[in-house]
């Protein structure tokens, strides 16, 4: 019972952080002030694929885990999710954790704790 607690917990806390993202994106792009059309346009693509990683991330680690989290492939989903939200935290804190705005400084918090929640799911 408790690894479903925990395998539940980070697949839920990476899809609100993911559905998160998609809400202040209009305003994200606003705040970098008079830039062109195309940077706009990045900076938007940009800010939802996060977003949409992030909540395909929390939607697969729950659907295998509702089939059979002791499975091989499950195992695997849950390892490979663990590396992908470990790197998008090193990148985050190479990159927006040097940002002075508090929810750039929680991402890699957020995806370290939703990896090692994960992954010790997998494993109690």
């Amino acid at each position: 019972m408790v690894h479903y607690v925990l395998i539940y917990s980070g697949a839920l806390l990476s899809f609100l952080w993911g559905v998160s993202h998609l809400f202040p994106t209009g305003g994200v792009v606003k705040g970098f002030g008079e830039i062109s059309l195309d940077n706009k346009r990045i900076i938007t693509m940009e800010w939802i694929i996060e977003g949409a990683a992030l909540i395909f991330i929390g939607a697969v680690v729950a659907s295998v885990t509702c089939i059979d989290y002791t499975h091989t492939i499950s195992r695997t989903i849950y390892w490979i999710t663990f590396v992908m939200l470990n790197t998008l935290s090193v990148i985050s804190l190479l990159t927006g954790f040097k940002i002075n705005f508090l929810p750039f400084k929680l991402c890699p918090v957020i995806f370290t704790s939703s990896s090692i929640l994960i992954l010790l799911g997998s494993y109690v």
